[in-house]
């Protein structure tokens, strides 16, 4: 789960329902055994401790679960993701959270090119508006990039040994 932070998701697109959607994953992953992991964004605007800073109250992190602090789009990026990942015994990644034009987009790419499967979940990914600064409205950029991660339909992310994939929250499972 990435960066499903107060501030993050309080200026971000359909908000309300991507924060349902990502509860709904994180029950369904700790229903079947599997590994959830937060990461959680700091900089001079997501202060750590801050109120802004801390996770949406809908979504609590249980002790066991590991938490990896980061400070750059991708979530691996001189973070302990990897090493976290490793210890866990974890090839495949179900990713969702915030932003979807930054951290969500630069975590799967990260991911995939250091060997990961990686699944986005469609559904449960968000960003907030930017067409100020030129960019497309959020809502463009999440089907964007459900669009062209979605193997299923473009052969365009494709590499040796992995998969990259979309699926929405109601048809995720994972394995017990």
């Amino acid at each position: 789960m990435i960066d499903v932070q107060n501030d993050v998701m309080a200026e971000s697109y359909n908000s309300e329902a991507v924060i349902a959607n990502i509860k709904s994953l994180v029950d369904k992953a700790r229903s079947a055994g599997t590994a959830v992991v937060w990461v959680q964004h700091s900089d001079a605007e997501l202060v750590p401790g801050s109120e802004g800073w801390h996770y949406v109250p809908e979504l609590v992190r249980l002790e066991s679960e590991p938490l990896v602090p980061k400070m750059y789009g991708d979530s691996f990026e001189g973070t302990a993701l990897e090493e976290v990942l490793a210890h866990k015994g974890v090839g495949k990644l179900v990713v969702a959270g915030a932003q979807t034009d930054m951290c969500i987009r630069s975590t799967i790419h990260g991911a995939f090119a250091r060997g990961y499967d990686v699944t986005l979940v469609s559904d449960a990914h968000t960003g907030a508006d930017l067409t100020d600064w030129g960019a497309p409205s959020p809502e463009l950029v999440i089907v964007h990039t459900n669009l062209y991660w979605d193997n299923q339909n473009w052969d365009n992310q494709k590499a040796p040994g992995r998969t990259a994939s979309t699926v929405e929250t109601a048809a995720v499972q994972f394995a017990p």
